[in-house]
Protein backbone atom coordinates (compact mmCIF):
# COMPACT_ATOMS: atom_id res chain seq x y z
CA UNK A 1 0.00 0.00 0.00
CA UNK A 2 1.08 3.40 -1.02
CA UNK A 3 0.00 6.94 0.16
CA UNK A 4 1.08 10.27 -0.30
CA UNK A 5 2.14 10.87 3.53
CA UNK A 6 4.68 7.93 4.40
CA UNK A 7 7.12 9.13 7.67
CA UNK A 8 8.41 7.39 10.25
CA UNK A 9 6.44 6.60 13.20
CA UNK A 10 7.17 5.87 16.16
CA UNK A 11 7.39 1.44 17.16
CA UNK A 12 8.02 1.68 21.11
CA UNK A 13 6.82 -1.83 22.51
CA UNK A 14 6.28 -3.27 19.11
CA UNK A 15 7.74 -6.97 18.81
CA UNK A 16 5.76 -8.03 15.42
CA UNK A 17 7.01 -8.33 12.23
CA UNK A 18 4.39 -9.95 10.11
CA UNK A 19 0.82 -9.92 10.29
CA UNK A 20 0.59 -12.94 11.64
CA UNK A 21 2.92 -12.09 14.77
CA UNK A 22 0.46 -9.17 15.82
CA UNK A 23 -1.18 -9.81 19.14
CA UNK A 24 -3.91 -6.99 20.04
CA UNK A 25 -5.85 -6.64 23.46
CA UNK A 26 -9.54 -5.22 23.09
CA UNK A 27 -10.60 -3.36 25.56
CA UNK A 28 -14.44 -4.05 25.85
CA UNK A 29 -17.07 -1.86 27.84
CA UNK A 30 -20.12 -3.94 26.84
CA UNK A 31 -22.73 -6.09 29.16
CA UNK A 32 -24.99 -6.75 26.56
CA UNK A 33 -24.14 -10.34 25.28
CA UNK A 34 -25.29 -9.67 21.35
CA UNK A 35 -23.43 -6.22 21.40
CA UNK A 36 -20.31 -7.80 22.56
CA UNK A 37 -19.95 -10.43 20.18
CA UNK A 38 -20.60 -7.86 17.49
CA UNK A 39 -18.24 -5.37 18.51
CA UNK A 40 -15.61 -8.19 18.30
CA UNK A 41 -16.58 -9.14 14.91
CA UNK A 42 -16.50 -5.79 13.87
CA UNK A 43 -12.44 -5.33 15.23
CA UNK A 44 -11.89 -8.54 13.26
CA UNK A 45 -13.49 -7.40 10.41
CA UNK A 46 -12.24 -4.14 9.67
CA UNK A 47 -8.46 -4.69 11.38
CA UNK A 48 -7.90 -7.74 8.66
CA UNK A 49 -6.57 -9.57 11.97
CA UNK A 50 -7.28 -13.53 13.20
CA UNK A 51 -10.22 -13.43 15.63
CA UNK A 52 -7.22 -15.96 17.79
CA UNK A 53 -5.15 -12.33 17.61
CA UNK A 54 -7.26 -10.41 19.40
CA UNK A 55 -7.76 -10.97 23.06
CA UNK A 56 -10.89 -9.56 25.27
CA UNK A 57 -10.51 -7.99 28.23
CA UNK A 58 -14.36 -6.97 29.20
CA UNK A 59 -14.54 -4.21 32.05
CA UNK A 60 -17.93 -5.64 33.07
CA UNK A 61 -16.75 -9.01 33.83
CA UNK A 62 -13.35 -7.33 35.16
CA UNK A 63 -13.95 -4.26 36.83
CA UNK A 64 -10.46 -4.32 38.85
CA UNK A 65 -7.64 -4.12 36.64
CA UNK A 66 -3.96 -3.41 36.89
CA UNK A 67 -2.52 -0.64 34.42
CA UNK A 68 -0.07 -3.03 33.19
CA UNK A 69 -2.32 -5.63 31.91
CA UNK A 70 -2.21 -5.33 28.29
CA UNK A 71 1.84 -5.36 28.47
CA UNK A 72 3.56 -7.58 26.09
CA UNK A 73 0.47 -6.73 23.48
CA UNK A 74 1.12 -4.87 20.19
CA UNK A 75 -1.39 -2.63 20.34
CA UNK A 76 -4.49 -1.78 22.49
CA UNK A 77 -7.99 -1.58 20.53
CA UNK A 78 -10.89 -0.14 22.91
CA UNK A 79 -14.63 0.07 22.45
CA UNK A 80 -17.51 1.82 22.79
CA UNK A 81 -20.04 1.61 25.48
CA UNK A 82 -23.84 2.33 25.68
CA UNK A 83 -24.51 0.89 29.25
CA UNK A 84 -21.31 3.04 31.16
CA UNK A 85 -20.62 6.31 31.06
CA UNK A 86 -17.61 7.89 31.54
CA UNK A 87 -18.88 10.94 34.11
CA UNK A 88 -20.22 8.25 36.41
CA UNK A 89 -17.13 6.42 37.63
CA UNK A 90 -18.97 5.64 41.54
CA UNK A 91 -21.74 3.85 39.42
CA UNK A 92 -18.88 2.34 37.28
CA UNK A 93 -16.23 1.90 39.38
CA UNK A 94 -13.80 0.08 36.26
CA UNK A 95 -13.86 3.90 34.68
CA UNK A 96 -10.89 4.02 36.89
CA UNK A 97 -8.97 1.26 35.94
CA UNK A 98 -9.92 1.82 32.14
CA UNK A 99 -8.57 5.65 32.59
CA UNK A 100 -5.25 4.55 34.12
CA UNK A 101 -4.65 1.72 31.71
CA UNK A 102 -5.36 4.39 28.49
CA UNK A 103 -2.64 6.86 30.26
CA UNK A 104 -0.29 4.03 30.74
CA UNK A 105 -0.38 3.44 27.31
CA UNK A 106 -0.25 7.10 26.16
CA UNK A 107 2.48 8.13 28.17
CA UNK A 108 4.13 5.18 27.12
CA UNK A 109 3.93 6.31 23.33
CA UNK A 110 2.39 2.80 22.63
CA UNK A 111 -0.01 1.96 19.96
CA UNK A 112 -4.02 2.54 20.81
CA UNK A 113 -6.92 2.95 18.47
CA UNK A 114 -9.74 4.16 20.94
CA UNK A 115 -13.39 4.58 19.44
CA UNK A 116 -16.42 6.46 21.25
CA UNK A 117 -16.11 5.32 25.10
CA UNK A 118 -12.39 4.79 24.14
CA UNK A 119 -12.01 8.34 23.36
CA UNK A 120 -13.54 9.56 26.23
CA UNK A 121 -11.57 7.86 28.40
CA UNK A 122 -8.35 9.22 26.49
CA UNK A 123 -9.96 12.83 26.79
CA UNK A 124 -10.22 12.33 30.52
CA UNK A 125 -6.79 10.31 30.94
CA UNK A 126 -5.06 13.55 29.26
CA UNK A 127 -6.36 15.89 31.61
CA UNK A 128 -9.32 16.96 29.38
CA UNK A 129 -13.37 17.45 29.90
CA UNK A 130 -16.10 15.30 28.68
CA UNK A 131 -19.62 17.03 29.10
CA UNK A 132 -23.11 15.20 28.67
CA UNK A 133 -25.87 16.45 26.29
CA UNK A 134 -28.73 14.25 26.88
CA UNK A 135 -31.30 16.62 24.07
CA UNK A 136 -29.15 17.23 21.22
CA UNK A 137 -26.58 14.46 20.98
CA UNK A 138 -25.39 12.93 17.53
CA UNK A 139 -26.97 9.81 16.14
CA UNK A 140 -26.86 7.66 12.98
CA UNK A 141 -24.56 8.46 10.45
CA UNK A 142 -23.20 12.16 10.04
CA UNK A 143 -20.73 13.90 8.18
CA UNK A 144 -16.74 14.28 9.50
CA UNK A 145 -14.73 17.20 8.94
CA UNK A 146 -10.97 17.19 9.23
CA UNK A 147 -8.69 19.89 10.38
CA UNK A 148 -5.37 21.27 8.69
CA UNK A 149 -3.48 18.36 10.66
CA UNK A 150 -5.54 15.24 8.83
CA UNK A 151 -2.93 16.09 5.43
CA UNK A 152 0.23 14.99 7.53
CA UNK A 153 -1.81 12.40 9.30
CA UNK A 154 -0.89 8.95 8.27
CA UNK A 155 -4.66 7.67 8.59
CA UNK A 156 -6.03 10.77 7.91
CA UNK A 157 -4.07 11.70 4.65
CA UNK A 158 -5.65 10.14 1.95
CA UNK A 159 -9.34 10.93 3.96
CA UNK A 160 -11.74 13.18 1.95
CA UNK A 161 -13.16 15.91 4.02
CA UNK A 162 -16.72 15.70 4.92
CA UNK A 163 -16.58 11.41 4.91
CA UNK A 164 -19.52 10.10 6.77
CA UNK A 165 -19.03 8.09 10.09
CA UNK A 166 -21.80 6.09 12.46
CA UNK A 167 -21.78 7.94 15.61
CA UNK A 168 -24.25 7.64 18.70
CA UNK A 169 -23.06 9.47 21.88
CA UNK A 170 -24.17 11.68 24.31
CA UNK A 171 -21.03 12.29 26.03
CA UNK A 172 -18.44 14.74 24.04
CA UNK A 173 -15.12 16.51 24.49
CA UNK A 174 -15.64 20.77 23.12
CA UNK A 175 -11.32 20.73 22.66
CA UNK A 176 -8.80 18.70 21.90
CA UNK A 177 -6.52 17.63 25.29
CA UNK A 178 -2.97 19.76 25.46
CA UNK A 179 -0.49 17.79 23.86
CA UNK A 180 -2.99 16.27 21.19
CA UNK A 181 -3.40 17.10 17.38
CA UNK A 182 -6.94 17.45 16.39
CA UNK A 183 -7.77 15.73 13.33
CA UNK A 184 -11.43 15.66 12.76
CA UNK A 185 -14.62 17.33 14.08
CA UNK A 186 -18.46 17.82 13.41
CA UNK A 187 -20.54 20.56 14.07
CA UNK A 188 -21.43 19.60 17.68
CA UNK A 189 -18.13 17.99 18.66
CA UNK A 190 -14.52 16.74 18.88
CA UNK A 191 -14.50 13.36 16.46
CA UNK A 192 -10.56 12.89 16.26
CA UNK A 193 -7.04 13.37 17.95
CA UNK A 194 -3.69 11.80 17.96
CA UNK A 195 -1.54 12.29 21.22
CA UNK A 196 1.54 13.90 20.06
CA UNK A 197 3.29 12.40 17.21
CA UNK A 198 2.70 8.82 19.34
CA UNK A 199 0.89 5.75 17.78
CA UNK A 200 -1.95 6.58 19.95
CA UNK A 201 -5.35 7.58 17.83
CA UNK A 202 -8.77 8.28 19.21
CA UNK A 203 -12.23 8.98 17.66
CA UNK A 204 -15.64 9.82 18.87
CA UNK A 205 -17.25 8.16 15.96
CA UNK A 206 -16.93 4.43 15.46
CA UNK A 207 -14.68 3.47 12.83
CA UNK A 208 -15.26 -0.04 13.62
CA UNK A 209 -19.04 0.03 12.97
CA UNK A 210 -20.91 -0.37 9.56
CA UNK A 211 -24.51 0.51 8.42
CA UNK A 212 -25.72 -2.37 8.82
CA UNK A 213 -24.45 -2.95 12.36
CA UNK A 214 -25.66 0.25 12.93
CA UNK A 215 -28.79 -0.81 12.44
CA UNK A 216 -28.33 -3.82 14.65
CA UNK A 217 -26.91 -1.96 17.42
CA UNK A 218 -30.12 1.10 17.48
CA UNK A 219 -32.21 -1.61 17.52
CA UNK A 220 -30.80 -3.14 20.58
CA UNK A 221 -30.45 0.22 22.25
CA UNK A 222 -33.62 1.95 21.24
CA UNK A 223 -34.98 2.62 24.74
CA UNK A 224 -31.32 4.65 25.47
CA UNK A 225 -31.39 6.72 21.91
CA UNK A 226 -35.10 7.01 20.43
CA UNK A 227 -38.25 8.42 21.55
CA UNK A 228 -40.09 5.51 19.94
CA UNK A 229 -40.46 3.27 17.01
CA UNK A 230 -41.26 5.76 14.76
CA UNK A 231 -38.08 7.62 15.75
CA UNK A 232 -35.73 4.54 15.23
CA UNK A 233 -37.13 4.10 11.82
CA UNK A 234 -36.46 7.23 10.78
CA UNK A 235 -32.77 6.93 11.78
CA UNK A 236 -32.25 4.14 10.23
CA UNK A 237 -33.75 5.25 7.12
CA UNK A 238 -31.48 8.72 6.95
CA UNK A 239 -28.16 5.73 7.45
CA UNK A 240 -25.95 5.63 5.12
CA UNK A 241 -22.80 3.49 4.15
CA UNK A 242 -19.38 4.25 5.95
CA UNK A 243 -16.76 3.09 3.71
CA UNK A 244 -13.92 5.87 4.00
CA UNK A 245 -14.44 5.49 7.97
CA UNK A 246 -14.16 1.47 7.96
CA UNK A 247 -10.57 1.28 6.48
CA UNK A 248 -8.97 3.49 9.36
CA UNK A 249 -9.10 0.18 11.63
CA UNK A 250 -6.90 -1.55 8.60
CA UNK A 251 -4.64 1.49 8.09
CA UNK A 252 -3.64 1.26 11.76
CA UNK A 253 -2.85 -2.21 11.67
CA UNK A 254 -0.89 -1.55 7.82
CA UNK A 255 0.72 1.54 8.48
CA UNK A 256 0.99 1.88 12.04
CA UNK A 257 1.80 -1.73 13.43
CA UNK A 258 3.29 -2.93 10.33
CA UNK A 259 4.76 0.38 9.48
CA UNK A 260 3.80 -0.35 5.37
Amino acid sequence: MSYACRFPLPRAGLRCSTRADLRILLLQIRDDRRVRAEEYASFCDYSGLEASQIDVLNAFDQPDFPPDVADGYDALFVGGASEASVLEPERYPFIRSCIELTRRWAMGGLPVFACCFGFQLAVLALGGRIIRDDRDFEMGTIPIRLTRHAGGDPLFCDVPDGFLAVSVHRERATRVPAGCLPLAYSDRCLHAFRVGEGPFWAFQFHPEVSRARLVERLTIYKAQYTQDDAHLERVLNAAAETPESNRLVHRFVERVLLGH
